[in-house]
């Protein structure tokens, strides 16, 4: 068990890359910024690779892909929204990507950026924001703003806590998922060290993963669905 704690520990450190000086003060440049650099270099690059020379007529079997997976998976996220809420779903299925991918490149060795507590809280905060941004967007700020007296007025300090406790839920259930899945995983090590620990690999880096990406972006949907009501 000494052996798993240390793990955690291990995963759980904020580790820099690289540390710079400006004007006399340190900074330095964390492992899950740099991987969160190389995902969306990643990203942009296939992006890139896939989109080139489209066409209206006569179109390749590449931009077929491309078409089949945008639309699943801007369907899928405008499923989980609304209609009303169409002008949020290019946001909502980047953090999908981001996300899914975050938590699947410690198959290629990778540390997952899911894993610092730092990044799931600034994409909780994020989230949290673009939810409120669109209240006052499709209320006004006077209806959203008496939002927080409904049903009745006793219950307004509840709801005005309510927009705090939601980034931290949303932040934590991702991280502890994240971990969560980790710890299982040494365990499994210990118990069987061959063969399983491969399969369940597979499971945890790349179906759960996956998995937690469709559970953040969901509950960002339905807050957001809420909000617009």
């Amino acid at each position: 068990m000494g052996d798993i704690a240390k793990e955690l520990m291990e995963q759980l450190e904020v580790k820099y890359v690289f540390h710079f000086t400006v004007a006399g003060h340190k900074f330095g440049i964390t492992e899950s910024v740099v991987v969160t650099w190389i995902i969306m270099a990643v990203l942009l690059l296939v992006s890139f690779i896939l989109t080139r020379n489209l066409k209206v007529h006569n179109i390749s079997k590449r931009q077929a892909f491309v078409e089949t997976v945008v639309t699943k998976l801007t369907g899928m996220v405008e499923g989980m929204i609304g209609p009303e809420g169409k002008r949020y779903v290019a946001y909502l299925t980047t953090v999908l990507l981001y996300i899914g991918v975050a938590n699947i490149v410690g198959l290629f060795g990778f540390k997952s950026p899911t894993k610092d507590l730092n990044v799931t809280l600034a994409l909780a905060l994020m989230s949290i924001i673009l939810v409120e941004a669109a209240g006052i967007y499709q209320k006004g700020v006077k209806k959203w703003l008496h939002k927080f007296a409904e049903p009745i007025a006793i219950v307004t300090p509840i709801n005005i806590l309510e927009v705090f406790t939601r980034p931290l839920s949303l932040c934590m259930r991702l991280f502890g998922n994240v971990l969560g899945a980790f710890v299982i995983m040494e365990l499994i090590k210990m118990v069987v060290p061959f063969v399983l620990p491969a399969v369940f690999s597979c499971y945890f880096d790349l179906f759960d993963g996956l998995l937690q990406a469709y559970v953040f972006v969901f509950l960002t949907s339905l807050y957001i669905s809420e909000a617009i009501e």
